[in-house]
């Protein structure tokens, strides 16, 4: 704790940051500012520019000048080695990146400093991605002797709105298939956790990313947001978060029918067959929900449980529940950090009121943490409700906090009924030593995604997204690259 937490106070001192727009750092115009403060103790950490749609603007003006300006001459080859340099500046600065998201966000520094694989990763995926693109040669069957072949284009500049629960990983997943593909990026955090993107920004330019590339503003949903949004000069909005936001975004951006690619909420089941490792499938399915406090969006949050080994399966979730460590971020011991602000906490706090209003039994946890450690944080205990049906609150909506809900299942007909009766379709998680039964239900299921014993798995080479409510377009993978391009198709007659 002293080393961390004292690194913590000299990283961020209460003072302002500014953002960066056209290579520069500065204020809104408006001079309006947000105050970042430390969700494990309400500690002042900084403050920073509450932007408008004036500063929208500027950002996007100096997007578009970069875009049509020196940018576009750079060559496949510049953009992979700038990626590269920008990889390694992460690198170089790790761990305080990860204290920033931290103290930021909340989420524990031994889970931050773990994610690099990912992160660096994913830079470097990229940087390759940048000297692969390319077009076809396509045989026609036009008259004449007529080529006809296709270009990728970069689509231009592209606006990315991004949560609070994963700063680092959400930037570079915005911006690095920009910056391979040749679009220029404004970008605007969560007002809940803009500091560590602000870093980000420092770092990129550090490693030669040109003025007006990368452009950072910071401010409210409300009011940057939605003007970045609908604003007329952004030819793709890209946007991770709820799906109430993600619909208001999606009508926002018809002005100018711009692109958009949309990750958003979610209700993921996870099921557990009578057959499986429970010695494995407890630690994991418990995680799927408890890890990031259950500030994730593909949180497995509905858990059915085949009946025959249902009883047992919770006794044993509740005693690793139990037995998780709970605390402020910097502590290495620390294993479940502070849900985001007291707003979400008393948001997360309801639903534990509705869950046994409706009847759900609280099997653990199901309250806010007070007392030593936890003054002026926002801990939720890690809750597990038993006697859950498909229709109680807790079992449709998306809480966003560590709450599990527990549902027992007879045959894997209904499983599947079960599981796929929502709205969204994120992810899913399977436990089976049954290979036919993890065949079967992995394609029946309806999600982007879905893991047979295991959860979490993320790679830069593979496609993630969600289907219906949960959002369109693809993070990671050849398929993300195309989000970023425009097709052309060129005709020349050679006669």
């Amino acid at each position: 704790m002293a080393e961390w937490g004292t690194r913590g106070d000299a990283l961020y001192d209460g003072g302002f940051l500014p953002m960066f727009v056209g290579g520069r750092w500065i204020p809104a115009l408006s001079g309006a500012v947000i105050e970042a403060r430390n969700p494990a103790n309400g500690r002042l950490l900084a403050t920073v520019p509450r932007a408008d749609g004036a500063d929208i603007d500027q950002a996007v003006a100096a997007a578009r000048r970069a875009f049509e300006g020196p940018w576009s001459r750079w060559t496949p080859f510049e953009r992979q080695a700038l990626l590269l340099r920008i990889a390694e500046r992460f690198e170089a600065e790790w761990e305080s990146l990860c204290l920033s998201d931290t103290l930021d966000m909340g989420m524990p520094i031994t889970r931050t400093l773990a994610n690099s694989r990912r992160v660096l990763g994913m830079l470097r995926f990229y940087a390759g991605q940048a000297v692969a693109l390319h077009g076809a040669t396509i045989p026609n069957s036009f008259p004449g002797e007529i080529l006809s072949q296709t270009v990728k284009e970069p689509i231009g500049v592209v606006g990315a709105i991004i949560p609070w629960n994963a700063p680092i990983a959400g930037s570079v997943w915005k911006i690095a298939p920009a910056l391979a593909t040749g679009c220029t990026v404004v970008l605007k955090p969560s007002e809940e956790a803009s500091l560590t993107v602000l870093m980000i920004a420092r770092l990129m330019a550090e490693a030669g990313l040109p003025d007006g590339v990368l452009n950072i503003v910071t401010g409210t949903g409300a009011e940057a947001g939605a003007a970045l949004a609908a604003h007329p000069g952004v030819d793709k909005i890209v946007f991770t978060g709820s799906t109430a936001t993600g619909q208001a975004i999606a009508r926002a951006a018809t002005g100018n029918l711009k692109h958009v690619s949309l990750e958003l909420g979610g209700k993921s089941p996870v099921i557990v067959c009578r057959d499986a490792d429970l010695d494995k499938a407890v630690p994991v399915a418990a995680m799927s929900v408890f890890a990031n406090s259950g500030q994730i969006c593909i949180a497995g949050s509905r858990l059915f449980v085949a009946r025959e080994i249902h009883d047992e399966f919770l006794t044993r979730l509740a005693a690793f529940a139990g037995a998780l460590k709970i605390g402020d971020g910097v502590l290495p011991e620390t294993e479940l950090g502070p849900i985001i602000s007291n707003r979400q906490a008393e948001r997360v706090e309801h639903f534990l009121g509705v869950g046994r209003d409706e009847g759900a039994r609280l099997v653990t946890g199901g309250a806010r943490l007070q007392g030593e450690g936890y003054h002026g944080g926002n801990f939720i205990a890690p809750t597990v409700f038993g006697d859950v049906t498909d229709d109680m609150t807790i079992a449709r909506q998306e809480i966003f906090g560590p709450v599990i809900s527990a549902l027992p299942f007879d045959d894997l007909e209904e499983v599947v009924r079960r599981a796929n009766d929502t709205p969204y379709g994120l992810a899913a998680g399977i436990f089976t030593n049954h290979l036919g039964t993890a065949h079967k239900l992995a394609r029946r299921i309806k999600a982007g995604t879905v893991w047979v014993n295991m959860y979490h798995a993320i790679d830069p080479a593979v496609p993630f997204g969600g289907v219906r409510m949960s959002g369109y377009g693809r993070e990671g993978g050849i398929e993300h690259m195309q989000e970023y391009l425009d097709t052309k198709a060129i005709w020349i007659n050679t006669d």
